[in-house]
C-alpha cells in the first residue's frame, strides 16, 4: 500500500488532470523528466513517490508541500506563495542523520545561484559536530571572506549557522545579531536590523566602521541562517598574548597619566578662581 504522502501526491495528479492542466499521466511524467512507466507504478500503488519527483512537481505545478506532508492547507500554492517558496536541500549519512554542509568561498557565488539544483549542494563538503544542538535542525557553515566583520570575524574563519524558516523572518530575526544572508547572487555575513514588518527590508551592518550600513529588500533574499558559533584558524601565541597585554597596559598607563594631568590642571584652575574671588 502507498504511503500517505504518495496518496496525497496521486490526489494532486488526479486534480491536475480533472482541471485540464495536464492532458495525461504520460505528459505529466515527461514534464517532470520522469519515466511514464515509473509514474504508472506509483499511480497503481506499486511504489512510493520519490523526493526528487516531489521537488519537481512542487516547482512545476505549485503543488503545496505542506499539504503533501501534513494533509493541511490547499493542494496547490498561490502564485505569491510559490514565488517565496524554496526547496532546502539537505545531506544525510547512511543512518539518515543530517550532516552540516560547508560552503567555502569559491562555491558561494554558485551556491547563491544554484539553490534549486540539489546536486550542487550534495557535492559540497559535509561534517558533523559533537554538540547536541547541532544534531537538531538544519545547519550550514560558511567561510568568512574580506574584512567587513572585523574584529568579530576574520577572513578564514568559518561560521556555523542554523536555518531560519522564511515564515519566521518577520518575527524571529533579532536586531544586531549576526546572520548569513543568501541573496540571488551573493552570500553576505552581516549584523541585521529587522525592518521586514515596516518596509519589507533588512538593514545590513558591518562591524568594521569603514563600511556603511545598507538596506536590502526581503524579496531579494533566498535564505537566512542564524550564526551560532565560529571556527577560527587563528590562535595567538603566548608571545603575542604577552605583547597584547603589554600594549594594553601601556595604553592604560597613558590614559591614567592624561587624566591625572587634566585633574591637576583643573585643581590649579579652581585654586586660582578661589584666590580671585577672595581678593574681590
Amino acid at each position: 500500500m502507498n504511503s500517505i504522502v504518495t496518496q496525497r501526491f496521486i490526489k494532486c495528479h488526479n486534480k491536475l488532470k480533472e482541471e485540464g492542466r495536464v492532458r495525461s499521466s504520460r505528459q505529466f511524467a515527461i514534464s517532470l523528466e520522469y519515466l511514464p512507466q515509473s509514474l504508472s507504478e506509483i499511480l497503481k500503488g506499486r511504489r512510493d513517490v520519490t523526493i526528487e519527483l516531489l521537488r519537481k512537481a512542487v516547482e512545476t505545478y505549485k503543488i503545496n508541500p505542506v499539504y503533501i506532508y501534513t494533509g493541511e492547507g490547499p493542494m496547490f500554492m498561490s502564485e505569491e506563495d510559490h514565488k517565496s517558496f524554496r526547496v532546502l536541500t539537505i545531506v544525510t549519512n547512511a543512518q539518515d542523520d543530517e550532516r552540516i554542509v560547508h560552503v567555502p568561498v569559491p562555491a558561494q557565488a554558485g551556491y547563491a545561484s544554484e539553490l534549486s539544483d540539489p546536486t550542487f549542494v550534495q557535492d559540497l563538503p559535509t561534517f558533523t559536530l559533537p554538540d547536541y544542538k547541532y544534531k537538531v535542525g538544519t545547519h550550514r557553515s560558511f567561510d568568512v571572506s574580506g574584512d567587513s566583520m572585523e574584529p568579530t570575524l576574520f577572513e578564514g574563519d568559518k561560521v556555523i549557522c542554523s536555518f531560519l524558516e522564511p515564515t519566521l523572518w518577520e518575527t524571529s530575526i533579532k536586531d544586531n545579531f549576526v546572520y548569513v544572508i543568501v541573496t540571488r547572487g551573493d552570500v553576505l555575513i552581516k549584523r541585521v536590523t529587522n525592518n521586514v514588518k515596516k518596509d519589507k527590508k533588512l538593514i545590513l551592518t558591518s562591524d568594521n566602521d569603514y563600511y556603511e550600513p545598507y538596506p536590502i529588500s526581503i524579496g531579494d533574499v533566498r535564505e537566512i541562517w542564524y550564526v551560532r558559533a565560529k571556527i577560527s584558524p587563528f590562535l595567538p601565541s603566548p608571545k603575542n598574548l604577552q605583547n597584547m597585554m603589554r600594549d594594553e597596559v601601556r595604553e592604560l598607563q597613558s590614559t591614567i597619566g592624561n587624566q591625572s594631568h587634566l585633574i591637576e590642571k583643573l585643581h590649579q584652575t579652581i585654586e586660582k578662581l578661589i584666590i580671585s574671588t577672595n581678593k574681590s
